[in-house]
């Protein structure tokens, strides 16, 4: 499963960024949705990669940003979650909506900022933009 946060905002995007922007659920900065790991899926992160950062999410990671930022509908918080729940989600057989959660998570700024580069560079250039693998746990912890 990726999880994938918006970084930078809305200003001047083609209409093919913005409309793939839509089909993400990636309608502001500090946003972040769940995917699972499919063709269209990554070609649609390859198309906004310039604007987003993503990695693979671990289940420690699922759990705590389900019981913080998860919300049902009418913004109501989650107050109890079944592990199988979330064994079922990494494993891609179920989706959020089968638990009535929101698909999206709306997040904070990251504590400490996103380094001494920045949110316009690649994070192989040590920026905040791109593929991040497993380090994308570390920056869901600093921004919940």
């Amino acid at each position: 499963m990726l999880a994938v946060i918006r970084i930078r905002g809305k200003l001047d995007k083609s209409k093919e960024v913005k409309e793939t922007f839509e089909r993400l659920r990636l309608r502001r900065k500090h946003v972040c949705v769940l995917l699972p790991e499919n063709e269209s899926n990554k070609g649609m992160i390859h198309k906004v990669k310039d604007f987003v950062t993503y990695g693979e999410i671990n289940k420690e990671t699922l759990k705590e940003l389900l019981e913080k930022r998860g919300k049902l509908a009418g913004d109501n918080k989650i107050t109890s979650l079944k592990e199988d729940f979330i064994d079922s989600l990494m494993a891609g057989k179920a989706k959020l909506a089968d638990a009535g959660i929101k698909p999206f998570f709306r997040l904070a700024p990251p504590r400490q900022g996103f380094g001494k580069i920045g949110i316009k560079k690649g994070f192989a250039e040590k920026g905040a933009l791109g593929y991040r693998g497993k380090e994308i746990n570390a920056l869901l912890k600093k921004m919940m």
